[in-house]
């Protein structure tokens, strides 16, 4: 019996992988003028659709404002009712729809129309619709098999919708040079903000940073060790350039070396040439390497790697829930 499920489940599968590669193969100028528009669009992205074309709009336009676009969904069937009031000159209203001829999508059709300062995109499977021949651009979506009994069940053809909806947003992207860290600001929060969060949000900075003169004695480096408690010292000229660090295991290691271990100069016993970030990189990437280099804690630089700005420990990032 789950042979025979997971036959069924391979089949359906395979269905909507030929509708995208389907799909892959229709990508043409209109898909080029579609991207542009919404790169110069000087107002809202607006999308709609009805029931599965709907909700597949709705995750798009979803999409392309957690990218910086200002793009939201409107119902279809609202926009009969007032709805439409939302939508104002200077926007792109993008409508989806398998048949392109429902009749909620009439009267957004003739809306657009009497305001020619609305661009309407057209993205439907019938070229004879209503809304491919009244759209402003319109993109025909190839004619595809629905997975399962019948070719009714919505199912390959909202697979191709959500896929050329993911292929706007990161044509845009690209387009825009839209990196991590602008995305990080329209995730703030919940596991994606975690993952995003840079070494400088995390860092110890100023007066936490754990430095010493490279030319103190360890005993003074202990007081400063034991007050700062952050297992580590960072060693520093008289022009302040970074010359090394020293950790609690070095301090262990020295003590079982040298009888009289406080009379030591720092810059004897440091390592040297300490590893350093950018406050920019990612605290994953931080982590990562402290894991590799079986350390705990790595100097931080802003512009030149000779000044630490800040010190980044293990504990910062995995108490932010960053793993």
């Amino acid at each position: 019996m789950k042979n025979s499920y997971t036959s069924i489940g391979k089949e359906v599968i395979h269905a909507e992988i030929k509708a995208l590669k389907k799909l892959k193969n229709s990508l043409n100028k209109n898909f080029n003028r579609i991207v542009s528009a919404i790169l110069k669009c000087k107002g809202k992205v607006v999308f709609t659709g009805v029931g599965k074309s709907g909700i597949v709009s709705k995750k798009i336009s979803s999409t392309l404002a957690s990218l910086g676009i200002p793009s939201f969904y409107v119902d279809a069937g609202s926009c009969s009712h007032g709805d439409l009031g939302m939508i104002s000159s200077g926007d792109i209203l993008i409508l989806i729809s398998h048949s392109g001829e429902t009749s909620e999508l009439k009267n957004i059709v003739q809306f657009s129309k009497r305001n020619k300062n609305i661009t309407l995109i057209g993205v439907t499977s019938k070229k004879n619709s209503l809304l491919y021949k009244s759209s402003d651009i319109n993109f025909l979506l190839p004619t595809i098999t629905e997975a399962g009994p019948g070719n009714y069940i919505p199912s390959s053809s909202t697979t191709v919708q959500i896929s050329f909806g993911d292929a706007l947003a990161i044509s845009t992207l690209k387009r825009r040079k839209f990196s991590k860290y602008d995305f990080k600001k329209f995730h703030p929060s919940g596991s994606l903000g975690q993952r995003l969060k840079t070494v400088g949000e995390l860092m110890y900075k100023g007066k936490n940073i754990p430095f010493i003169n490279e030319n103190s004695d360890i005993k003074e480096a202990l007081k400063v060790f034991n007050r700062k408690n952050l297992g580590v010292l960072i060693a520093k000229n008289k022009n302040g350039n970074t010359t090394g660090i020293i950790s609690d295991g070095d301090f262990k290691r020295i003590n079982k070396k040298s009888e009289n271990i406080k009379k030591l100069i720092i810059k004897k016993v440091m390592k040297k040439n300490p590893i350093v970030v950018n406050e920019n990189m990612l605290a994953a990437e931080a982590l990562s390497i402290m894991n590799s280099k079986k350390i705990t804690a790595l100097c931080v630089f802003n512009k030149k790697k000779t000044k630490t700005t800040g010190l980044i420990h293990m504990h910062n990032i995995l108490d932010a829930n960053i793993n």
